[in-house]
């Protein structure tokens, strides 16, 4: 990623980069910044690494709105920002609120709004999941953790990135009991909301999602894997 070919003599600073992923630390820690969907995040140890996977939200939301775009957007666990600033990238005359409850979360999340210039459509909040949201939305997104407490886990994932963003209870659905019963009052009429899930839980936290009084559809990723929980808010769309 440095070198313009193998042939060229290392930079200064090399060998310590080299140490570092050798002792399993993520290479998006390592150099600082992660891409995702149209946007170079910063990203930190006290933050989730974004992944292509996420980008399947997006995906969806951009099939479910067309040519219209959602005029607000609420990203629940908002970690560096990653989903709440693409979509905000993704539709300029949109605007957003991103809620995570890590000080540290907060404040890369605000410094990626910043560098990207959508400091002033997008308002980065510290709280626990939508418990202070008062408005309703047009889209809402959240990747929650949803990995089991027991689960092995390679090294550069356990032993770098938060447990808090990673984690969710024995069986990894506990964060989803706490969201389901809050998604009908979030959506505006004709909104979507999109939960990230493991590709193992379609069937469990369809269920969570169905007994809150939802009709929850199931989407797949790239790779065809289960990846996505869609709600969509049974009234007509604005214009």
């Amino acid at each position: 990623m440095l070198l313009q070919g193998l042939d060229q003599p290392a930079p200064p600073g090399f060998a310590p980069l080299v140490e570092r992923r050798l002792k399993g630390e993520p290479v998006a820690y390592i150099i600082g910044v992660r891409d995702f969907w149209t946007i170079s995040l910063h990203v930190a140890p006290g933050v989730l690494i974004p992944r292509p996977d996420s980008e399947t939200l997006i995906e969806a939301a951009v099939a479910h709105f067309g040519v219209a775009a959602p005029r607000t957007v609420l990203d629940l666990g908002t970690g560096s920002g990653a989903l709440l600033l693409a979509a905000l990238d993704q539709w300029p005359s949109a605007h957003g609120v991103g809620v995570d409850r890590s000080p540290q979360a907060v404040s890369i999340a605000r410094a990626n709004a910043e560098r990207l210039g959508l400091a002033r459509r997008a308002r980065i909040i510290e709280g626990d999941w939508a418990e202070d949201i008062v408005e309703q939305f047009d889209l809402v997104l959240c990747n929650p953790p949803y990995i089991r407490e027991n689960e092995e886990l390679p090294l550069d994932i356990a032993g770098y990135e938060p447990a808090s963003a990673l984690y969710a209870g024995s069986d990894g659905l506990a964060c989803y009991r706490s969201l389901a019963p809050e998604t009908s009052r979030l959506l505006a009429p004709g909104g979507l909301a999109l939960f990230e899930i493991g590709a193992d839980q379609g069937d469990s936290v369809g269920a969570i999602f169905r007994k809150a009084g939802h009709q929850p559809r199931l989407l797949k990723d790239m790779a065809g894997r289960n990846r996505c929980i869609a709600i969509h808010c049974m009234d007509t769309m604005h214009p």
